[in-house]
């Protein structure tokens, strides 16, 4: 099982932390005075406890100016966890008023190894960073896929997805609406936004300048979308919710969220830029379909999760905009699912008998 440690800095005018009373489990606790009589409490425990153990801390001293809470991940532990005899734990050390026999079994039906939503919404937030090394990924990826297209070589698209920073700003626009943090929404869809953007572009420009074959497999692939696209996207948002909560790492999950938005977004771009109309719906459609999804998975995931805001007037809130925020991701798959079906790329003419790559010309007898 994964640990946390959780260090809690008090200032000199404040008493120490004191019994840890009602707070969640722990394996140990050890206690710091310094010499201006400031304090350090460090407490080891669970990963699947730190959630709830925040929590506890932030009502207890969270109107305590100068306080901090610092969470550590711990690689190990010697002895080794349940080798130690009279393991330390919060019920011992504050004689737990409830004595509820019940809350290990509580705590079990939650996500044991998920990490505290702090934790989540610190790595959420790193990952859209605006930065000029974000944005060269986009452009780097973009080119590396573009030219995979061209050349028709799924190696080189793959090695585009590992690079692509794509999963950070939909998993923290979904993070975003199951906490119903506004300012992270707004950032985390400014980043998307202009991310794909610049993909998108980039690709215009490279089908203008270059030569596309829109037979080659992997455009062609890409220029109708259908339900096993959808499941994929609705996989990788989940997958990469997962990644998060869990503390592990994202790169080969980010190349799954990679693998449902960098393609169709270079495709639908090289083909804009040669204007083959038909093919640049299908996969703008595909593009459309897999954003949706991606952004549904990971609502519905952090939600399992149990992914919440702290208080329970913002818990409200989050009720809130996670009810219309689900609702508008449906609505949105449900017409894109409608339009491909009813509309498909083929029903879309007018551009198949003047693309140079598609006509063919018939010896006359």
């Amino acid at each position: 099982m994964a640990l946390r440690q959780v260090d809690i800095y008090l200032p000199p005018e404040h008493e120490p932390l004191g019994e840890l009373k009602d707070a969640p489990s722990a394996l140990s606790r050890h206690d710091l005075t310094f010499d201006d009589d400031s304090t350090l409490t460090s407490i080891v425990l669970e990963t699947g406890d730190s959630d709830a153990l925040l929590e506890w801390l932030h009502a207890k001293v969270g109107d305590i100016e100068g306080h901090r809470i610092v969470v550590r991940e711990v690689l190990a532990t010697l002895p080794r966890q349940g080798e130690e005899e009279g393991e330390t734990t919060v019920e011992e050390l504050g004689a737990l008023q409830n004595g509820d026999e019940n809350n290990e079994e509580e705590q079990d039906k939650g996500a044991a190894a998920r990490i505290s939503r702090e934790e989540v919404y610190q790595d959420v937030t790193d990952a859209i960073s605006v930065t000029s090394v974000h944005y060269a990924l986009v452009a780097l990826s973009t080119i590396v896929a573009a030219g995979g297209m061209l050349r028709d070589s799924s190696a080189v698209v793959i090695g585009a997805m590992v690079i692509a920073p794509l999963i950070g700003p939909n998993i923290a626009l979904a993070l975003g609406a199951t906490l119903a943090d506004w300012k992270l929404i707004r950032r985390s869809a400014l980043v998307n936004f202009l991310g794909l953007l610049l993909g998108l572009g980039l690709a215009v420009l490279g089908g203008f300048f270059l030569p596309v074959d829109i037979t080659v497999g992997e455009i062609a692939s890409r220029t109708r979308a259908g339900l096993a696209d959808v499941v994929l996207a609705l996989a990788a948002g989940a997958a990469g919710v997962l990644s998060v909560t869990r503390g592990v790492s994202t790169a080969l999950i980010g190349v799954m969220v990679a693998v449902a938005l960098l393609p169709p977004l270079v495709t639908t771009g090289l083909l804009l830029g040669t204007a083959h109309w038909s093919g640049a719906y299908g996969a703008g459609m595909l593009t459309l379909i897999n954003l949706v999804a991606i952004n549904l998975a990971g609502i519905i995931t952090f939600r399992i999760q149990g992914i919440r805001p702290m208080t329970w007037y913002g818990e409200e809130k989050a009720r809130r905009l996670r009810f219309y925020a689900i609702g508008l991701w449906l609505v949105l798959m449900g017409l894109l699912i409608v339009v491909i079906v009813f509309a498909p790329p083929s029903s879309i003419t007018g551009d198949e008998a003047s693309s140079p790559s598609t006509t063919i010309e018939t010896p006359l007898d």
